[in-house]
């Protein structure tokens, strides 16, 4: 017989790992996790392969307590599935996204799991974090107070504030109010907001709003980031394609009128 998920389970975030190049760290994170009651780890494109023994020796057994480990090729395909994603970075991106502390970031995971939508946090690879494509997918960046002139931490042990936080949070933001969770009003998921944005840049290609043609990624990276940070619910995601859609179609009526 199964175990029940309990309503902790439930609204905890999922640790994914770009392109990790240690087994041991891999292990390492698992095991950390598990000491603080994560059970999720998704890991995108492991440069040893998966699965991989320095992973499971390192891990003391923590893989055999927790979800099976999802290994995915890229950023879009890992983070699918979810609603709300906070890149974890030491460094301050030029981009128009959130910053967050730890606790803060908690706070904000804990709110919108109330929703019934899913989190998660993205760590990059060992040796040059997260790319800046990695960190445009994401709705914010979670970054930690460190030394200013000695910020590097271990891929585990960055994955060990970030459980500590969560399970520090816990008694302080669960409250009975999410047992009864808004399905209606869940935030959209990265697959709907992605498909979305596809949808708009053919569109725009189509209008020739792109000029020079060259600045085209810039242009829909600020596009990313604008979505992101209005946190759209599936049902708006769907409102949106429609608007495109009716106007892309208005656009060839007036040129057949032509």
């Amino acid at each position: 017989m199964s175990k029940e998920i309990t309503k902790e389970q439930l609204l905890q975030p999922v640790i994914i790992l770009s392109q990790p190049q240690m087994g041991e760290n891999i292990g390492a994170t698992a095991r950390v996790m598990r000491n603080f009651g994560l059970l999720e780890l998704r890991i995108i494109s492991p440069r040893d392969g998966w699965p991989n023994e320095k992973s499971t020796a390192m891990a003391a057994g923590a893989f055999n307590l927790m979800k099976p480990v999802r290994v995915f090729e890229d950023v879009a395909t890992a983070i699918a599935d979810l609603q709300q994603v906070f890149a974890v970075t030491a460094r301050r991106r030029d981009m128009e996204k959130p910053v967050l502390f730890p606790d803060k970031a908690m706070e904000k995971i804990h709110l919108t799991s109330n929703t019934g939508a899913r989190s998660g946090l993205l760590f990059g690879a060992e040796a040059s974090g997260l790319s800046n494509t990695e960190v445009g997918a994401c709705d914010g960046i979670l970054t930690y107070p460190v030394a200013s002139d000695f910020g590097s931490l271990n891929l585990a042990q960055a994955v060990a504030v970030a459980a500590f936080a969560w399970r520090n949070s816990i008694d302080t933001q669960i409250s009975d109010e999410s047992e009864n969770l808004a399905i209606g009003n869940a935030l959209a998921t990265k697959q709907e907001l992605a498909g979305m944005l596809k949808h708009l840049e053919g569109e725009l290609v189509s209008a020739g709003f792109f000029h020079p043609p060259e600045k085209a990624p810039v242009m829909m990276q600020n596009l990313q980031n604008l979505f992101s940070r209005a946190e759209p619910t599936a049902q708006e995601v769907r409102t949106l394609r429609g608007v495109i859609k009716a106007l892309s179609a208005g656009r060839g009526k007036r040129n057949d009128n032509r």
